[in-house]
């Protein structure tokens, strides 16, 4: 830049004695000039392109989409009227032939004359059921362990307690298993869960109480951690995903790796290679996995499967911010793939037919030709100083370069049945951790965040299983916790 380039505005005196100098400082200014408007047009459409971008056309989540209106969803309107559908079973509260109490409502004198009915005969009932929880409180259970000496030896021999009452004094597993259900099943913070422990059952127990409890909890579950593992690691397909978590107030990364009945969290400083490296799960892994074009994810050997969702929204973001045809006609096809590949699955076939499989695949590569022509490199100047890295591009120019370089990872839900058209698994997994956050800050430790990825872990397996969750987790406390299946009934 020489002296010319303006700082300020320029006065009109300024300008004429720049015009005074002669032609080449009024080029050179013009060129500089022309420079920077180039520059500023340039951030100005980054800007309204980020401004632009809500839950509907990229990766922001409905609660970044403020209070205006709601942005419509991507997918199509279905044509059945809201609530339970016809044939639908429903959850009516049922006639049940067993009752715990029986209340008798007793008639004394009759409402016509007045006259006494009390020594006259119940000659029928009419009768109501109603649905009640008991008396809440805590039952204190003595275990006696018998002593006896032995009249032949002199030895006193004394009975075992069971394995889980180890001290004088204690919470029992039901107890334990409750505390560690609010914390970490309903992500209640401490207090209030303590709150609620008093104010249901009296039970009045301190913080130290709770962590010792979730402590506890996560030393028992950890071999069913290494099977929860293990059998993702075996799973034909895999859905990863990442976001971020606050560790005492510094960045971190919960990473999932999950299937449609198993779940594996792992939290680490990195979000990167370094930390899927220390998960340990992709490295011994040979099936599909699903993810969300995350580059660290594309260093393993087994076979990917990128997040059409995201295309969509991606693609919507182009066409409505820099009207694109190719972004629509993108969008039409992939729609048109999955409505294929749903009718084929729909009418037991295991894979569409090589002339749909032609036809799709040549419609994607036009698409994508026409999409590069409309979105060409940007240009390089030879006189401006090098770089690191690579060249800046458009969203658009980025975007063509990923469908092409992964074009069988995009199209992977149409060439094998098994692999779903999205990432939607992975995305439900850790979108806990976001209302974790919201509820109950956080975490203070990296332990205390490991023991919380442990324990949820084995929360969403259960309930993906149907398993009863607070009986899972009383288990863990007696030493026989639910062991989940790789692929239960």
């Amino acid at each position: 830049m020489d002296k010319h380039q303006p700082k300020q505005p320029l006065s009109e005196i300024e300008i004429r004695a720049v015009y005074g100098q002669g032609e080449e400082a009024v080029v050179s200014l013009v060129s500089q000039l022309m420079a920077r408007l180039n520059h500023l047009e340039a951030e100005v459409k980054e800007l309204k392109g980020r401004l632009g971008k809500n839950s509907r056309n990229s990766s922001k989540p409905p609660s970044g989409d403020g209070f205006g209106k709601r942005t419509s969803s991507l997918r199509k309107k279905s044509q059945r009227p809201s609530g339970g559908q016809k044939g639908h079973p429903g959850r009516t509260l049922e006639w049940c032939e067993q009752v715990d109490e029986v209340v008798s409502h007793l008639v004394d004198e009759c409402e016509q004359c007045g006259g006494s009915l009390q020594t006259t005969a119940v000659i029928d009932y009419d009768l109501r059921r109603v649905h009640e929880l008991p008396s809440l409180s805590l039952r204190v259970i003595e275990h006696q362990a018998e002593v006896k000496c032995c009249g032949a030896c002199a030895t006193l021999n004394r009975g075992q307690f069971p394995a889980e009452v180890t001290t004088r004094v204690q919470y029992g597993s039901g107890v334990k298993g409750l505390m560690v259900y609010l914390m970490d099943a309903q992500l209640l913070p401490s207090e209030r869960t303590r709150e609620v422990l008093s104010e249901l059952f009296g039970c009045e127990v301190s913080e130290g109480t709770l962590y010792n409890a979730r402590a506890k909890c996560f030393e028992e579950l950890a071999e069913v951690e290494h099977r929860i593992k293990t059998q993702i690691e075996a799973a034909q397909v895999l859905h990863c995903d990442e976001t971020g978590l606050r560790v005492n107030r510094k960045l971190w990364w919960l990473h999932v790796a999950s299937t449609a009945v198993l779940t594996y969290y792992f939290v680490h400083a990195k979000r990167g290679r370094a930390a899927i490296d220390e998960m340990d799960v992709l490295a011994n892994f040979d099936g599909v996995s699903v993810h969300d074009g995350w580059q660290s994810y594309f260093s393993y050997d087994c076979a990917h499967s990128l997040c059409n969702a995201h295309h969509l929204r991606e693609l919507r973001f182009i066409e409505e911010r820099d009207q694109q045809p190719w972004a629509q006609a993108m969008m039409t096809l992939l729609r048109e793939i999955k409505r294929q590949v749903d009718a084929a699955k729909a009418a037991g076939q295991a894979e569409l037919s090589i002339r749909q499989l032609h036809e799709f695949e040549e419609r994607y590569q036009t698409i994508l030709i026409d999409g590069f022509k409309a979105n060409p490199p940007p240009p390089i100047d030879g006189n401006a100083p090098k770089k690191r890295g690579r060249l800046k591009q458009s969203p658009a120019k980025n975007l063509l370069d990923r469908l092409e370089r992964h074009d069988t990872a995009v199209l992977a839900f149409m060439l094998d049945f098994r692999v779903p058209f999205d990432n939607n698994q992975a995305e439900r997994d850790v979108r806990m951790m976001k209302l974790k956050q919201k509820i109950s800050g956080c975490f203070r430790s990296a332990t205390g965040s490991r023991m919380f990825c442990r324990i949820r872990g084995y929360i969403s397996t259960m309930r993906k299983q149907h398993q009863p969750l607070l009986e899972a987790l009383t288990g863990a406390f007696t030493k026989n916790p639910t062991f989940p299946l790789l692929q239960p009934e």
